[in-house]
Formats: structure tokens, sequence, C-alpha cells
């Protein structure tokens, strides 16, 4: 019998000993003796106006990433509204899930409460974008032209094909000095008819493109259109890549700068804006 007991008390011990078993032995033991097991005390509710713990601070930082690409440092109150176009604009169609996308319909909307909000004095718009569809790009162009509040637009990387109608829709344009700019004439997808209308199609919409970038840029519609029907420097289509200090030379872009030169421009806009209001009073 000795010999046994040190088996015995081993298997009572962790990680062979069972908690249910125990506690059951336990609660035996408490009606033997004509007690009431104790019972475990819930931990007190929380507070409704208490402060979220960090498993939830996390989980909302993660949140904003995974939908908006964004997180929620550094906040502060500012009177500027950045609004970042990125990758291919989508449009009408809906593109593949890899594909990093702009969606125009969620860019209209946040241009009108920029429009509404009487803190917002301003609006720097950041572009890195291939391009996408022409009718959506052109929509968003329309809509930063005509906000009543400054607006400057900082190409980053690149602003091609229909950014470059949003690149110079607002009140002063930027460039990075290594960021380029391609100009190319307007390309259709899938169903083709071959009439002649379906050119006259594209030759309207072209001239759309062409007379709102002469409008609000320096550059000639002549001299726009000798860019995009350039041949020689796309290897896999005509048109022109322009790169920083030639988008200025050819009147394409006002200035060359980055993220520091456009904060200041807009900054000496919205002074400006200020200032023409307080004559107006």
């Amino acid at each position: 019998m000795n010999s046994n007991r040190p088996s015995a008390d081993f298997l009572n011990r962790p990680p062979f000993a069972n908690p249910l078993a125990n506690q059951m032995k336990a609660a035996q033991s408490f009606s033997l003796q004509g007690q009431d097991p104790p019972q475990e005390v819930p931990a007190p509710p929380a507070e409704p106006g208490a402060a979220p713990g960090p498993d939830d601070q996390k989980k909302k930082l993660l949140d904003s990433i995974t939908q908006l690409g964004q997180t929620n440092v550094p906040q502060l109150e500012s009177n500027i509204y950045c609004m970042s176009i990125i990758g291919q604009v989508e449009g009408h169609i809906q593109l593949p899930p890899q594909n990093k996308t702009t969606k125009y319909e969620h860019l209209i909307p946040q241009l009108v409460a920029a429009e509404q909000n009487k803190k917002i004095e301003g609006v720097l718009v950041v572009l890195n974008t291939v391009g996408g569809d022409v009718e959506a790009g052109l929509a968003i162009a329309e809509m930063v032209a005509s906000l009543s509040k400054p607006v400057v637009t900082l190409v980053l990387g690149g602003g091609h094909s229909i950014g470059v109608p949003i690149a110079v829709a607002g009140t002063y344009s930027f460039i990075a000095e290594t960021a380029t700019m391609t100009i190319h004439p307007i390309r259709l997808t899938g169903l083709v008819i071959s009439v002649p209308q379906t050119f006259e199609y594209l030759d309207k919409m072209q001239d759309r493109v062409v007379s709102f970038i002469a409008r609000h840029s320096k550059i000639s519609e002549e001299q726009f259109r000798e860019l995009m029907l350039r041949t020689g420097e796309l290897t896999r289509d005509i048109g022109t890549n322009v790169i920083g200090a030639d988008a200025v030379k050819y009147g394409l872009i006002d200035e060359v700068g980055g993220l520091g030169k456009a904060l200041q421009k807009l900054n000496e806009l919205i002074e400006k804006s200020r200032n023409e209001e307080k004559v107006l009073q």
C-alpha cells in the first residue's frame, strides 16, 4: 500500500490533475459539512464612459488601416483637408481586387463635405495615379476646379493619363522633381463597333480632355496635342512622358516642389482668401 501512494499523489498534481474533478470533490466536501460552496464573484461591468482597453484601440487601428489605408495618428485639428488619389481611378466598371484603385464615388462626397464644412479653408490633393476611367477622372477634375476654396495639387510618383486633368484642376499645382506625367490619346477597351460614329465619339471625348487641360493650365491646345500624338518616346503607345521640370516648362504644372512647398502655398492662398472676405464684409 505504501509503495502505491507516491504514484497516486503524483497523478493528483498538475499537469495530470483534473480541475473539474477537484471542484466536484470540494463541492461534495462542503455539502457533507452542511456548508454552501463558495460562489465565483462576477467581474464588475464596464462603466459606460470608460476608456477603451489596449485591445480595442489596436483593433480600431487595424480596421482603419484595412478599410482606409491610413491610421489615426497624428490626430490634430486642421483647416486643410487632404485628399489622395492613388493607383487607378475606378469608374463605372469595378476593377479586379488585386488592382490598387481610387473609387470616384468615394471622392465626390468628400469634396462636397469639404466645400460645406466651414472649418475647412483649403484642400490639398495628392496624386500618384496611373490614370483610369476617363469620365470618372473628368468628374473628379470638374469637382476640384469648381470648389470655392483654395486647392493645391501635388503630383508624387506619377500623374498619368486622366490624372493630368486632375493635376491641373487646382488653384496651384506642384510636381515632385522625379515625378512623371504620361500624355497619350484616349483608348477604348471592350466591345468596339467599327463605324465612323465610334471615332467621332472618341474624338469628342478627346476634345473635352484637351480643352479642360488648356483652360486650367498654361499650355496651349496645339502644344498639348503635339505632345499627345508624338511618336518614338513610348514603346507601346504614342505620346510623351514628361518629367518634373519639363512639366513646368511646358506649362502643365506651376512649380516643382514637394509637400512643404505645397502646404506653404496653400496657407498663402488661404490667407489671401481670408483678406478678400474681410474686404467684402
